[in-house]
C-alpha cells in the first residue's frame, strides 16, 4: 500500500514538473487615454463644419504584447482613430526598432475607423477647411500620439507573463453592403429577406488568459464601417460601445477592436447613440458566444512576415479638369487646386504606392492584415483560399485610400449601372488627395500574389 502511495505521488510531481516545463506563451497589455484634450478637428466626413464640441465617451489606444516560446515578439494595437497615416506609421515603427528591435513585420497598428475620432497629420487633410492654428494643433496631437504608442507598446512588453491563447469565430448581422442597398430600404430589405450584396459578417476574436485561467485580454473584429454617428462629440462608435461592453462584463481585462475588410459595409439603419450602443452590444454578445464555444488554444509559436506591395495609381487628371474643379469651393475644389499648385512647381505625381501586406500565424491561426479601406471581396477571397477561419483586417499600419477589388473597380467605371456606384473605386481617391481617380486595373491581383508569397513564406517556416 505504502509502495503504491509513493508511486501514485512521484507519478503526480512528474506531472507537474512536466507542465511546468511545458512551452507557454507571454502576453502582457497596456492603455492610454488619447481623447484630445483641446478643441480638434474631427476625421472622417467632408461635411463638418467646426472642431469637436463634446465626448460620448473616452479615445483610447490599447496595445497587446505576444512572445512566442522562442522569444519572437509580436504588437498588436488598437485605436479610436480613422486610420493611421503613413507619418505617424514609419515614424512609430522606427522608434519602435530603435527601442526594442521591432521589424515591421511584427508590429499592427489597427485603426478602428472611427469618423469621431481626430484629425492627424499627413490624412485626407484637402477635405477640412483647416486654419494655420487647427493645423499647428493636429502636428502636435499627432507628435504626441507617436510618443503615446511606443510608451504603450514599452509598458505592454513589461507586462509580459506566462499565458494562454485562444481563438475563435462568431457572427453578427447588422453589417449592409452599402453599394447594393438605399440606406433608406434597409429596414424593409432586411423584413423581407432582401438585402443584397457581399457581406463578411464573422466575428474573429483572439482570446488571452493567465495561466489561472483567468481573462486578461480580447481582440476581436468586424469587416462594417464604424460610422453609426456623424456629430461633433468624440465616440469610439459602436466598436467604442462593445469594447466598454465587454471590459464592464469582464472586470480587469483589455478589449480590443479591429475593423475587418469593410470598407463597403455599413451599420444601417444608422445616426443615432441608441443605435451605436445596439450595434457595439450585439458585437459584445457575439465575442461572449465565443468565450462560451470551447475556443481553441494556439500553440505558442507566433511567424510574422510582410511585403510592401507595390500599387500603380491610373494616369492623373488633366490640367484642364483641374482647373475647373479648382473652382469649387468644396473638398475637390482644394484638392485640385493643391494638385495645380505642385504641378506648377514642377513636383512629380506619385505614381505607385508602397501598400502594406502582413501575415502572422499564431499557432494555427492565419491573420492577414492590409493597409487602406478594403472592400469585403478580399476577406471572402483570402477565406475562399485559406480557408474559412482565416481572419482578414483592413486599416492597419497605413490608411491611404479606399482599396477596391478588381469588380468593384469595374462597376465603377462610368458610365455606372446603380447610383450607389463610384465612390469606393473612383471618386474616394480625391478625398484622400491622391493624383489619380483610380488604381490600375491589376491592384487586386498584385495583392493576392503578395499575399499567397507571404503565405507560402510562413509555411516555409513551419
Amino acid at each position: 500500500m505504502q509502495f503504491r502511495l509513493t508511486l501514485l505521488l512521484l507519478f503526480a510531481l512528474q506531472s507537474i514538473v512536466t507542465a511546468a516545463g511545458q512551452p507557454t506563451w507571454k502576453a502582457g497589455s497596456a492603455t492610454t487615454l488619447i481623447t484630445p484634450e483641446k478643441p480638434l478637428w474631427m476625421a472622417g466626413y467632408g461635411g463638418r463644419t467646426k472642431p469637436a464640441e463634446g465626448i460620448v465617451h473616452p479615445l483610447w489606444i490599447k496595445v497587446l504584447a505576444l512572445e512566442d516560446a522562442n522569444g519572437e515578439k509580436g504588437i498588436i494595437l488598437s485605436s479610436d482613430t480613422l486610420g493611421i497615416p503613413k507619418t505617424i506609421y514609419d515614424n512609430t515603427c522606427a522608434a519602435l526598432k530603435e527601442k526594442f528591435g521591432l521589424e515591421r513585420r511584427q508590429i499592427m497598428l489597427h485603426a478602428s475607423h472611427t469618423h469621431c475620432g481626430p484629425v492627424l497629420r499627413g490624412a485626407l487633410l484637402d477635405i477640412y477647411p483647416l486654419d494655420e492654428e487647427q493645423t499647428a494643433r493636429i502636428e502636435k496631437y499627432s507628435t504626441k500620439l507617436e510618443s503615446n504608442i511606443v510608451a504603450t507598446v514599452s509598458k505592454a512588453l513589461e507586462n509580459l507573463e506566462p499565458a494562454k491563447v485562444f481563438s475563435g469565430q462568431g457572427i453578427s448581422r447588422f453589417g449592409v453592403n452599402r453599394r447594393n442597398n438605399m440606406e433608406n430600404e434597409v429596414p424593409k430589405l432586411r423584413a423581407a429577406g432582401k438585402l443584397r450584396g457581399p457581406v463578411d459578417h464573422s466575428v474573429p476574436v483572439l482570446i488571452v488568459r493567465d495561466m489561472e485561467n483567468k481573462l486578461k485580454t480580447l481582440v476581436f473584429g468586424y469587416a462594417c464601417h464604424n460610422t453609426t454617428l456623424s456629430f461633433y462629440n468624440w465616440c469610439g462608435d459602436y466598436a467604442g460601445f462593445a469594447q466598454i461592453a465587454l471590459e464592464k462584463h469582464h472586470p480587469g481585462i483589455v478589449a480590443m477592436f479591429f475593423a475587418g475588410c469593410g470598407a463597403d459595409i455599413n451599420p444601417l439603419p444608422r445616426r443615432t447613440v441608441e443605435l451605436a450602443q445596439r450595434y457595439g452590444n450585439m458585437l459584445a454578445s457575439a465575442v461572449e458566444e465565443v468565450l462560451l464555444d470551447n475556443p481553441r488554444g494556439l500553440a505558442p509559436k507566433l511567424q510574422t512576415t510582410m511585403e510592401m506591395v507595390s500599387l500603380e495609381l491610373d494616369d492623373p487628371p488633366a490640367r484642364e479638369e483641374l482647373e475647373t474643379t479648382a473652382k469649387s469651393k468644396n473638398y475637390r475644389g482644394r484638392w485640385a487646386r493643391r494638385l495645380l499648385k505642385e504641378m506648377d512647381e514642377g513636383k512629380p505625381f506619385i505614381k505607385e504606392y508602397p501598400f502594406p501586406l502582413q501575415a502572422w500565424r499564431l499557432g494555427s491561426q492565419l491573420w492577414f492584415t492590409m493597409g487602406g479601406e478594403v472592400v469585403v471581396d478580399y476577406s471572402l477571397r483570402f477565406k475562399n483560399e485559406y480557408g474559412p477561419q482565416t481572419w482578414v483586417a483592413g486599416y492597419c499600419n497605413d490608411v491611404m485610400a479606399y482599396i477596391p477589388s478588381h469588380r468593384v473597380l469595374v462597376e465603377d467605371i462610368p458610365p455606372r449601372h446603380s447610383r450607389r456606384w463610384g465612390y469606393e473605386g473612383s471618386t474616394s481617391m480625391a478625398v484622400y488627395g491622391m493624383p489619380a481617380h483610380r488604381w490600375k486595373a491589376d491592384v487586386e491581383d498584385r495583392i493576392g500574389f503578395a499575399a499567397r508569397r507571404l503565405y507560402e513564406q510562413l509555411n516555409s517556416d513551419k
